[in-house]
């Protein structure tokens, strides 16, 4: 009877921690990332079994390691640049100091310091390099792009013979300095001297003259040797190249020409303005100057049993005590695609958990009542040792 008190007491315990499992899964219903745990038990036997005489009896249950169920949770839009999910089995690896531990989603932001870190954490964001390895992303050296200086302004479009005074104004160009400097290109045509020829007068935007060039058309395209005009800026030693060379034409329109400029090649000092994670999971930056840079892949993990994986807290797993995992990037079958401006939801199942929970009630009253009915027993036996 005393073994029976033991194997009721067994159940209580066991079903106690049941139910600290399934109400810890129904308390983060609401927790991004949360991969809930399913209740298993297990049967306890004491004694020895020989092939002739089996004395093995039955000592009861006893709560085994939960088992993580790493189902996709549902991904939902959010406001971050930074937000990031997973559509896919694989994990974010993040640095915590020396050690990588591992979430399903994050909100990142950039920290003081340049790195990209976890909001509620502060674990740094790791990006996959070619050779395979992973280390934390920094933006310390990247939140300023320098400026660069225009070597080639590009024109395009037509010149017709027609227009007696045409002028490309307000064309912007920039020295090493990240300086912005304006001109004003005027063409007049020049056909006393050769036909199809332009005389080409380059000023500030203050009228000063800086330089007076031709420009020579023969069948309406322009003549190699003579489609491009170099401009020196006194004050700034900057030299340009003016490029009429491609996508230019002289042919006649009337008075209309829609000469104007292409592309120039210079821009001004920028400041990071925004950041998003590309289609190949490439950290896309933004500057305020119109220019785009990389920061590496984001990192993506996968372990072949990711059961044996640990939960902590903030959403995190622990994987010291298994073997490295595998990386891969962004849209590698292996761990999935990362999703920017997303977060991945828990994937607790409501119904499911009260399902569990009932079961779990029903076994903690039979536990309950194998013990009272013991008890009942054992005081009885008692009473009639007493009256003997």
């Amino acid at each position: 009877m005393l073994d029976s008190l033991y194997i009721g007491m067994s159940g209580l315990t066991a079903y106690s921690k049941g139910l600290q499992t399934v109400g810890n899964n129904v308390a983060n219903l609401n927790t991004p990332g949360f991969k809930s745990s399913t209740p298993c038990f297990q049967d306890l036997y004491d004694g020895r079994a020989t092939a002739r005489e089996a004395t093995r009896s039955g000592s009861g249950v006893a709560y085994a390691q939960a088992a993580l169920n790493f189902r996709q949770g549902e991904l939902r839009s959010s406001t971050g640049q930074l937000d990031l999910a997973i559509d896919g089995d694989g994990l974010l690896a993040l640095r915590d100091g020396d050690t990588i531990r591992y979430a399903r989603t994050g909100r990142f932001r950039i920290d003081d310091d340049g790195f990209v870190t976890e909001r509620s954490n502060g674990l740094k964001l790791t990006a996959l390099d070619p050779a395979g390895t992973i280390s934390p992303i920094s933006l310390a050296d990247r939140l300023l792009d320098p400026p660069r200086a225009t070597q080639v302004v590009r024109f395009t479009d037509n010149l017709s013979p027609g227009s007696t005074n045409f002028a490309v104004s307000g064309v912007d160009l920039y020295d090493a300095n990240g300086a912005k400097h304006t001109l004003n290109v005027s063409f007049a045509p020049d056909t006393a001297v050769m036909q199809g020829r332009w005389k080409v007068t380059v000023t500030d935007s203050n009228g000063t003259p800086l330089q007076i060039g031709t420009l020579q058309f023969h069948g309406g395209i322009p003549e190699p040797g003579q489609d491009k005009i170099e401009v020196t800026l006194p004050s700034s030693g900057l030299t340009v190249k003016l490029d009429f060379s491609t996508g230019v034409t002289a042919f006649s329109s009337g008075a209309t020409s829609t000469l104007r400029v292409a592309k120039q090649d210079g821009y001004a000092a920028g400041t990071l303005a925004s950041m998003s994670i590309d289609d190949d999971g490439q950290l896309a930056l933004r500057y305020s100057n119109g220019q785009t840079a990389t920061a590496g892949a984001v990192a993506l993990a996968r372990f072949a049993d990711p059961q044996r994986l640990v939960q902590q807290n903030d959403g995190l797993f622990d994987a010291t005590h298994l073997p490295p995992p595998r990386h891969a990037k962004s849209g590698d079958p292996l761990v999935g695609r990362l999703r920017a401006g997303a977060t991945e939801a828990s994937n607790v199942d409501l119904s499911g958990e009260f399902g569990q929970l009932i079961l779990i009630q029903r076994g903690f009253q039979a536990a309950s009542q194998v013990v009272s009915t013991s008890n009942e027993m054992i005081m009885q036996l008692f009473q009639m040792r007493g009256q003997g």
